[in-house]
């Protein structure tokens, strides 16, 4: 996979399609970018992917969803496609420098983190966080959701959506989490280890009410992944009030 091309590629469509995008900084001659889109008086949606460089089809997918004009005028949108481009270059879980970056946004060790933080302070909280992973582990699709009060999704529909693509993860026990229901894990706003905060983690610190991150298994074809994350994507986001 060409990622510079991909960073070009994602820059030029989202600015075609009325987003503002900044770079929040430059890693190993690859930018950050970061994209904003409509009245942030409407409900904000903030989405990532990327942010392990080993789970490429978060980013893809996203691309997919820029390209075909989803990101519409309904609701405030801001967009990180690729959090972690010096990883998603070499297809390291981490960044050039050793560091697992969804475990560093208490620490704050990583650059890209830093940056990415100060960006985050500057924009409104959103309404709902959708963050797209891959697990090598699993064999079909699960998530997991941080729900502060907010309405969040019914793991029903999550699940149907992703449906079409993967069956829901039969195990039980998913990185020491037990499964609320079978592809569904709710988790608490508290991080399973004190100074290791994930994003999601760190949005719900912030106040984001409903945090959903979408898991799908790496093993599977690349087009299928993707395909899933752009359909419960677009189930999520529906069911925004």
């Amino acid at each position: 996979m060409d990622w510079q091309a991909y960073l070009s590629d994602w820059k030029n469509i989202a600015e075609e399609q009325g987003f503002k995008t900044r770079k929040l900084i430059e890693v190993g001659g690859c930018s950050v970018w970061a994209s904003e889109k409509g009245d942030p008086s409407l409900p904000t949606v903030y989405l990532s992917s990327g942010v392990h460089g080993d789970e490429p089809s978060g980013p893809q997918a996203l691309l997919n969803l820029l390209r075909d004009g989803f990101f519409g005028e309904e609701y405030h949108w801001l967009i990180c496609p690729a959090l972690n481009p010096t990883g998603l270059q070499v297809g390291t879980r981490e960044n050039a420098e050793g560091v697992d970056l969804n475990r560093d946004y208490l620490m704050c060790e990583a650059e890209e983190v830093c940056a990415h933080i100060e960006w985050l302070k500057s924009q409104k909280v959103p309404d709902l966080f959708l963050s797209l992973h891959e697990d090598w582990e699993s064999s079909g699709f699960y998530y997991y959701e941080i729900n502060c009060g907010g309405k969040g999704a019914g793991y029903q529909d999550i699940l149907s959506a992703a449906s079409a693509y993967f069956s829901p993860e039969p195990e039980l026990m998913i990185d020491d989490h037990l499964v609320t229901e079978r592809g569904w894990i709710f988790h608490s706003e508290d991080p399973d280890l004190p100074e290791g905060w994930p994003e999601a983690i760190y949005l719900a610190k912030m106040g984001c009410p409903v945090s959903l991150t979408f898991e799908t298994p790496s093993s599977a074809d690349l087009s299928d992944r993707m395909a899933c994350h752009q359909a419960v994507v677009k189930e999520a986001i529906v069911r925004i009030p």
